[in-house]
């Protein structure tokens, strides 16, 4: 047999590298244009921020979603894409061609569910909340916004995001962090302010300040209509250097409230109490809407100094000290719970 020249062994063995290679790029393409099982039913896969692609990959095999998770990874890799993979809840299928499955899984084609933040919710409301929606834990949420490290990243001072987690209707997924939830709110409630930086600007007030009273004003009433009203009432006592006296920041500021306001309350020293304290509060007490906050940027013009509940969800407004004690007199008379005069 005669002897194969060097040139012809360096032939040969490309030859047969390069069929190699071109076996393993069509078992590649096979393997992701290929349905793991026809006809396989919807399974729901949770990915949740910080798991590796190992961990993707060998739940996606376990649940028979894919075939081979080792392919599935090395391509996936190859591809670039081991990093672009997102967190969140998906509705995925052995039907599916595995290109299909990481298309959805880089894409972030996750399941949402709708929740509403309603307006004046406090941050413990807020975590309570999404736990009931089984969206995050409410001790979790209500530590990550309470994270210094966090409030600095967005340049917020204070204890907490308390006034920043703006109310709305957002869809977040499963699997999603809490610092993603907040991250979501934190930037609506800063793209909301953007529409009036001009008027924030005027006011004279610092955002924080802004954002203070509006809490307040949210908590004072429900009435559209009156909020403009209560920041005017709100804003000529501040003019006059008067005390708020605000039922709502009293509340705010005890630990455990019962449900029952107490003129002990009223006169126990807090940093929330604007029966003791003088001007705003250190901070929010909940977290407003775009009304309220309109409302102090946009106050009614008015002389009020006082205003008190008619128990129909309105108010009475008054200009002095008698007016408003005879409006107490009318309106509170039958009431039981105290109400201050002041």
């Amino acid at each position: 047999m005669p002897k194969l020249s060097r040139e012809r062994v360096a032939v040969i063995l490309t030859g047969l590298l390069f069929i190699s290679m071109a076996a393993i790029i069509v078992g590649f393409g096979l393997f992701f244009i290929k349905p793991a099982e026809k006809g396989g039913t919807e399974q729901i896969v949770t990915v949740r921020e910080g798991v590796s692609l190992k961990e993707v990959a060998g739940s996606l095999e376990s649940k028979g979603i894919i075939a081979n998770k080792t392919i599935f990874m090395l391509w996936t890799r190859l591809m670039g894409y081991s990093r672009q993979i997102k967190a969140g809840e998906y509705r995925l299928s052995s039907a599916m061609a595995p290109i299909r499955i990481m298309e959805m899984l880089t894409r972030g084609m996750v399941i949402t569910y709708p929740v509403t933040i309603p307006e004046g919710f406090s941050i413990e409301q807020i975590g309570k909340l999404l736990e009931e929606n089984d969206l995050c834990h409410e001790v979790v949420f209500v530590s990550a916004a309470h994270d210094p490290d966090i409030l600095q990243k967005y340049g917020i001072s204070g204890p907490s995001l308390e006034g920043c987690l703006y109310p709305d209707t957002y869809h977040f997924s499963k699997g999603l962090s809490a610092v993603s939830i907040i991250d979501t709110m934190v930037k609506r409630f800063f793209e909301v302010l953007e529409g009036h930086r001009q008027r924030i600007e005027e006011s004279g007030m610092t955002i924080r300040e802004i954002v203070t009273l509006a809490s307040i004003i949210e908590k004072e009433t429900g009435i559209a209509e009156e909020r403009p009203i209560i920041a005017s009432v709100f804003l000529n006592r501040m003019k006059k250097a008067m005390r708020l006296a605000s039922d709502p920041t009293v509340i705010y500021g005890i630990r455990d409230f019962s449900g029952n306001l107490t003129k002990k309350d009223l006169s126990r020293y807090t940093p929330y109490n604007t029966y003791v304290i003088a001007g705003l509060p250190p901070g929010p007490i909940s977290n407003p809407g775009l009304e309220s906050i309109r409302a102090v940027l946009y106050p009614a013009e008015t002389k009020y100094l006082y205003f008190v509940s008619k128990n129909d969800g309105s108010h009475h407004f008054s200009e002095t000290l008698e007016e408003h004690n005879k409006a107490v007199g009318i309106y509170q008379k039958k009431n039981e719970q105290f109400n201050p005069t002041y």
